[in-house]
């Protein structure tokens, strides 16, 4: 009996159990709305418009819902810090040796038999090098902080030298204003104007800063883009950009500037520039080379490099290369043609509210000797990703640095000087450079009449040759032939191809513009050019999605054309030879030419 009274107690126990599970079950499901209460009890849903004004139970008409927003995507945040974005590339697989040729020199042996050999120097001395802070450099989209073009093709990666929107609907090119420059005889020649590379800086300076410089009064209180202008006359231009009125004084340098200068992507107000020459014989001047700092509140200069450099192998002092910054880590890059590169901390500080700036620069400078060729100098701008920064020598050395740890990653020959800066791409197949020479040492001291000028395109990280397309030039002294302007490298519309001049493919004043794919280097189109052009051409960006080029050339036209056939929509004449290559700022183009003139031209 007593295993019968608790078995039934078990039993009851379980039951109640159960239904209590089952309350809790149906409650649950009643509060997420999956069991409905209906007609005072639990029910399945009823059917939908069964009211009594509804008895032919069809749809009652309702106000539209209001629908759920789909959420926009997170943009995924630009990383910017340096430590982050420093990369320990591997090896190259052409990399066969590293050795130590002496306390803080070395060197590397490469496949196809080339060498490097390298030292780092900090305080005349040299050194074994162990970073104290990293270097590397965000995506070209982060380079400045300041809106424009700040320094020779816009970014570390050299690959736009346009800003900004704007909506082309006539095709069409206008003159909006002139400004007249000067000239200078140097070195048994004339110079003119503006020459190669000589890109004007377009800055767009935020009101605070504006209000700072030595801005004239007119344009105080403007929403001023200012456009900053080192060119061969000796003089550092200052114009606003829709009138091409001065906008305070010029910096009168004297000697002249081939290159172009660059403006502080923080937005700090520092411009800096190298020299092209250190002789004025219309003046009857000389001075020593220098590198240039300025500080634009008030003009003067901050800080000065000497270029003719005991520690280099070579004493030519000039500098046409661009420099770039890597704002986070506070560093100034440069190229010289004394074939140094220096790395320079620069320990600014600016204060904005006191309206002061200052630097305290430590410079480490990078030296080697290549087994190509015993001929220095870098007078293209050098391009980089990340830690990785990449140029070519007057002696054709192919070079790419760990410039974080200031050391060669990997080498190549591409046989002859190279003026044409480098151009970095970044895809998901990897990472890529392009980089094009020209016809110099191959052909000089009648060693021939022509030569092949080579376009190639290389995997950034291994120095692997992706393609090469060749084009035949001629040879003249001085004013070289192959390709001297940068490419043109295509996004959106046009992302399948570059865009590439080559001059004297024909004769000594002609050449061709070339589109090729990225894939192949297969041509995509060729046109014939009646003058040579040294200018590198430009895409602008309609804000319709299309894309339009502009290019310039010897015969002192600037070209507004269509980049999917390589025909011109419109040209117009700026007076002379446009060796120099155009900015863009929304829809007005700024360049100067040899008529001793700087324009501001209008795309329509």
């Amino acid at each position: 009996m007593a295993y019968r009274k608790n078995r039934t107690k078990q039993i009851k126990l379980l039951s109640a159990l159960f239904l209590t599970l089952l309350l809790v079950l149906a409650a649950l499901l009643i509060a997420q709305g999956k069991l409905p209460l209906g007609n005072g009890g639990l029910a399945s849903n009823p059917p939908a418009n069964t009211g009594t004004n509804n008895p032919d139970n069809s749809p009652k008409p309702t106000d539209d819902p209001t629908p759920t927003p789909t959420p926009e995507p997170t943009p995924t945040p630009e990383v910017t810090d340096p430590a982050k974005l420093v990369i320990n590339v591997a090896d190259p697989p052409s990399l066969v040796s590293k050795t130590t040729v002496s306390k803080g020199t070395y060197q590397k042996k490469f496949k196809d038999g080339g060498s490097i050999t390298w030292s780092v120097i900090q305080n005349d001395k040299i050194v074994e090098y162990t970073p104290d802070y990293p270097v590397a450099f965000p995506s070209d989209k982060a380079y400045t902080e300041l809106e424009g073009v700040t320094t020779f093709r816009g970014n570390n990666y050299r690959n736009s030298a346009s800003f900004g929107t704007r909506n082309i609907k006539e095709r069409k090119l206008e003159i909006i204003w002139e400004q007249e420059t000067g000239a200078i005889a140097a070195q048994n020649s004339y110079w003119p104007g503006s020459g190669w590379t000589g890109q004007p800086i377009l800055a767009h300076w935020p009101e605070n800063i504006r209000k700072l410089m030595n801005i004239s009064d007119e344009f105080k209180n403007k929403d001023l883009t200012e456009v900053i202008y080192p060119i061969l006359d000796g003089n550092i231009y200052f114009l606003d950009l829709e009138t091409g009125k001065p906008t305070r004084p010029k910096i009168k340098l004297g000697f002249t500037i081939k290159g172009t200068g660059m403006v502080d992507p923080r937005g700090y107000p520092l411009f800096y520039t190298g020299m092209g020459l250190n002789t004025n014989d219309t003046a009857g001047t000389s001075t020593q080379f220098k590198y240039r700092i300025y500080n634009l509140l008030d003009q003067s200069e901050i800080f000065s490099v000497l270029t003719r450099d005991g520690n280099a192998f070579r004493t030519w002092g000039a500098m046409d290369s661009s420099a770039v910054l890597c704002r986070e880590a506070d560093t100034l890059i440069l190229a010289g043609e004394n074939g140094l590169i220096y790395k320079i901390k620069l320990n600014s500080k600016f204060d904005e509210s006191q309206g002061t700036i200052s630097l305290s620069p430590k410079i480490t400078k990078y030296r080697y000797k290549s087994s190509y060729s015993g001929d220095q100098g870098i007078e293209n701008s050098p391009a980089f990703y990340r830690n990785l920064m990449y140029f070519v020598d007057n002696g054709g050395t192919l070079q790419c640095l760990d410039i974080h740890k200031m050391e060669p990653v990997w080498i190549y020959n591409v046989g002859d000087d190279t003026d044409s800066s480098i151009v970095v791409e970044e895809t998901e197949d990897g990472v890529f450079i392009y980089t094009a020479n020209e016809v110099d040492k191959r052909c000089a001291n009648g060693k021939a009449a022509k030569a092949d000028s080579n376009i190639r395109k290389f995997n950034a990280l291994t120095g692997e040759l992706i393609w090469q397309k060749d084009y035949t030039a001629y040879y003249r002294y001085y004013i070289n032939g192959g390709v001297m302007g940068t490419p043109l490298i295509g996004k959106d519309d046009i992302a399948d191809r570059i865009i590439v001049p080559v001059c004297f493919t024909g004769s000594q004043l002609d050449g061709k513009l070339v589109a090729l794919d990225k894939k192949t280097g297969e041509e995509i189109w060729v046109r014939d050019l009646e003058h040579y052009s040294w200018s590198s051409p430009v895409d602008i960006k309609s804000e319709d999605g299309k894309t339009y080029g502009i290019f310039c050339d010897y015969g002192g036209f600037m070209h507004l054309f269509d980049p999917m056939t390589g025909e011109d929509y419109d040209k117009i004449s700026l007076g002379g030879n446009i060796e120099s290559s155009p900015s863009v700022f929304n829809d007005i183009a700024v360049v100067g030419s040899y008529a001793k003139k700087i324009f501001g031209v209008r795309i329509k």
